[in-house]
C-alpha cells in the first residue's frame, strides 16, 4: 500500500498557477460491468468499445470467463475493446467479489443460471457490506443459497441451470443495486421478474434508470411503475456498444480547476446520458464555477473562489467525497444532505470524511444522513486515510492541491475506477 505526496498548488493564493487542460476520463465502470453482464446472458456475441478496465471491472470479466463467458480483449488504436461470446454459464467455480459492488449483487443472480456449485467470496470489507435484500430476493425466486443465515458474503449458490422468475418484495433503501441485480438476471429468467421496492426510500436512481437503458438497447422490455419494475423474458441481442466516459470519475479534475483558477475540458462528455456524474454541471456552477458545452466536450472554469452550497444528494450519492473535498475550501458552509446509505459504500464515508478533514483542522459535523460543513484553514498534521475507498482517496488528492504536505495513505485503491489516477493527476496539472 503506497502512500503518495499530493501535488500542491499554492492553494487559492495569487500566485496560484491556473490550470489548463484536457483529459479523457476512462470508460464508466457502471456501464461497463451492467454491458458485460448483459453481453454474456445475450444469445448473439457483443463488442464492447472504449469499456474500463479496473480493479472492479477486471472482477466482474474473471467472474463472468469462470462461469464459462468467453471474453476477450481485442487491442485498438484507441486503447481496446472486449469481444464477448455467450455460452451456457457452468460450475462448479469460485469467484473473487474484492470490494466491488457491482461483483458482488450482480454475479450471484446471474451464477443461479449456471449449473453445479459456485462460491463468492471478496475483501474483508466486503462481508459487511449489505446483500441481504438480493439473497432473499433470489430465494423467492427459488434459488439455494448457502449463507449460514447470515445473508452476506462468503455464499455459495447452488445453481440448477435455470431460473424460474416471478414477483420480489424487496427493501432497497440502502442501495439501487439490488434493484438492478434482479433486472439484469429477469430477461433470462423463465417467466421474468416484477420487482416491487417496499422500502421508505430509494437512493441512487439514475442508476436503475441506466440499467434500464441498457437492457433496452440489448433488447429487453421494461416495464417501470411507482417503485415497480417488470422485465418480461427475452432472448437478447449482442450489441456493438461503445461507453461512456465514467462522469463520476471526472469530479477531482473538474475540482482542480475550481480550486486552482484556469479551466479542464472533459472529452466526450455524453449530450444526454443518465449517469449521475452528469449533475457535476450543475453543482460545480452552484460552486461558482463556469461550464461551457465544447466541440469536444465539457470545460469546467474556475476562479479559485468556491462558494458553499445546501444540497441533496441522494440521487448522486457517489459525488459526495469530491463535493465535501472542495465544500471544505469554500467561502461558507455547506451542507450535504440524503446521503446516510453512503455509510455503507467501500466504508462509512461519512464518518470518514468528516474524520480526515477534521484532521486538518477542518470543522466538519455529522447527522445521521448528513455532512455540516464549516471552512476553517487547514493545515497538513497527519496522514489522509483512504480506508481503502477510491474516492476517500481522491478526496486527499482534491485537499492536497491547496494544503500543503497533505499524504493519501494507498493510493493504489483508486484503481478500483480509475487505472493510473496519479498519472492522471499530474498529467492536468503539468496542463
Amino acid at each position: 500500500m503506497a502512500n503518495w505526496e499530493a501535488p500542491y498548488r499554492a492553494g487559492l493564493t495569487p500566485a496560484s498557477k491556473p490550470i489548463n487542460a484536457r483529459i479523457t476520463i476512462p470508460g464508466s465502470k457502471s456501464a461497463t460491468n451492467r454491458a458485460l453482464i448483459l453481453a454474456s446472458i445475450a444469445k448473439t456475441p457483443s463488442r464492447l468499445r472504449k469499456p474500463l478496465s479496473s480493479r472492479d471491472t477486471d472482477l466482474m470479466v474473471k467472474g463472468l470467463i469462470s462461469l464459462g463467458i468467453s471474453i476477450e480483449k481485442v487491442i485498438t488504436n484507441e486503447g481496446f475493446d472486449y469481444e464477448i461470446n455467450p455460452s451456457k454459464l457452468t460450475g462448479p467455480t469460485q469467484i473473487d467479489v474484492g470490494n466491488a459492488g457491482t461483483v458482488m449483487r450482480f454475479l450471484p443472480p446471474i451464477a443461479a443460471l449456471a449449473n453445479g456449485l459456485i462460491h463468492f467470496d471478496g475483501d474483508a470489507r466486503s462481508h459487511e457490506r449489505p446483500l441481504g435484500p438480493v439473497i432473499k430476493a433470489l430465494e423467492q425466486l427459488g434459488v439455494i443459497i448457502e449463507h449460514n443465515n447470515k445473508y452476506r458474503l462468503p455464499l455459495t449458490i447452488n445453481g440448477s441451470g435455470k431460473v424460474r422468475g416471478g414477483v420480489v418484495e424487496i427493501d432497497a433503501s440502502s442501495s439501487s443495486q439490488f434493484v438492478s441485480a434482479l433486472l439484469l438476471l429477469a430477461p433470462a429468467t423463465e417467466n421474468g421478474i416484477t420487482v416491487k421496492h417496499i422500502g421508505a426510500s430509494l437512493p441512487s436512481l439514475p442508476h436503475i434508470e441506466m440499467t434500464i437503458q441498457m437492457l433496452k438497447v440489448f433488447g429487453a422490455k421494461v416495464e417501470v411503475g411507482k417503485n415497480t419494475w417488470k422485465v418480461e423474458p427475452t432472448q437478447l441481442i449482442g450489441q456493438d456498444l461503445t461507453i461512456e466516459p465514467d462522469l463520476s470519475n471526472a469530479a477531482p479534475f473538474m475540482a482542480a480547476a475550481m480550486i486552482c483558477g484556469g479551466s479542464i475540458e472533459i472529452m466526450d462528455w455524453p449530450n444526454s446520458t443518465t449517469q449521475p456524474g452528469d449533475q457535476l454541471r450543475k453543482i460545480f456552477t452552484s460552486m461558482g464555477g463556469k461550464i461551457d458545452i465544447t466541440n469536444s466536450g465539457l470545460k469546467v472554469t474556475g476562479t479559485g473562489r468556491i462558494n458553499g452550497i445546501d444540497l441533496d444528494l441522494h440521487d448522486v450519492g457517489e459525488l459526495t467525497p469530491s463535493i465535501a473535498a472542495v465544500a471544505s475550501l469554500a467561502s461558507d458552509e455547506s451542507t450535504l444532505r440524503g446521503i446516510a446509505h453512503l455509510r455503507l459504500h467501500e466504508t462509512d464515508r461519512l464518518s470518514a470524511l468528516a474524520q480526515e478533514i477534521n484532521n486538518l483542522g477542518g470543522s466538519v459535523t455529522e447527522g445521521p444522513g448528513e455532512l455540516f460543513i464549516k471552512p476553517k484553514p487547514l493545515t497538513s498534521s497527519q496522514l489522509f486515510k483512504s480506508y481503502d475507498d477510491h474516492r476517500m482517496a481522491t478526496a486527499g488528492a482534491i485537499i492536497g492541491l491547496a494544503v500543503e504536505g497533505v499524504v493519501v495513505e494507498n493510493i493504489e485503491t483508486t484503481r478500483k475506477t480509475l487505472p493510473d489516477f496519479p498519472g492522471l493527476w499530474t498529467e492536468i496539472l503539468n496542463g
